[in-house]
């Protein structure tokens, strides 16, 4: 396997992993907690939800068609009694695509060509840290696994630079040094690790 491919199977097993805690987060979303605030300032849960579809949509787009179309959000799908159960199935199958490529091809975005495996890492730390956010949204307390976590913050202080805030991301929170990951991993991403739902 070359390097390159190396490359994109790390990113795919990173992807997986935040896939796979964002679905736990996932299923504690009732209709009732649509309303309720998230630890993104000023969004509803609801709106968290429709961002995490957004996000999907273009993680399958780059699997399929290796071309991410940058035209705003898409969309809205009809109302459903309880989205996240629609999030949860495209989830699964965003999986499904990147888990069958086979070569490390670039992904159009915007104009700009990314490599797949940067693609995939750069999901895997929006699904896993929205998960977090719908976790904590619904009273639950789902702490990042404490690998992953690691993981996802050596690639974040890659990935984020100071052109994304505050656009895409709060100001930096300040948090102990002695921290666990992920909370500097939520702190670097503009959330406060302690943030409490409002039940």
């Amino acid at each position: 396997m070359g390097e390159q491919n190396r490359a994109l199977a790390a990113g795919v097993a990173l992807l997986e992993r935040a896939i796979e805690y964002a679905v736990g987060s996932l299923r504690v979303v009732t209709p009732d907690a649509l309303c309720r605030g998230t630890p993104c300032s000023g969004w509803s849960l609801q709106r968290l939800l429709d961002h995490v579809d957004d996000s999907l949509r273009s993680l399958n787009e780059a699997a399929a068609s290796r071309t991410v179309e940058l035209c705003g959000a898409a969309a809205p799908r009809p109302a459903a009694a309880n989205p996240a159960l629609l999030l949860r199935d495209d989830a699964t199958a965003v999986l499904g695509l990147w888990t069958a490529l086979l070569a490390d091809e670039p992904v159009s975005i915007g104009g700009w060509h990314v490599s797949s495996p940067m693609v995939a890492a750069v999901g895997a730390i929006e699904i896993a840290v929205h998960g977090w956010d719908v976790a904590r949204s619904c009273g639950e307390h789902r702490p990042i696994p404490p690998a992953m976590a690691e993981e996802l913050l050596d690639l974040a202080h890659v990935l984020v630079t100071p052109a994304d805030r505050p656009d895409r991301f709060a100001a930096r929170v300040v948090v102990p040094r002695q921290a666990p990951a992920q909370d500097h991993l939520l702190a670097f991403l503009g959330r406060d690790p302690d943030w409490r739902a409002h039940l």
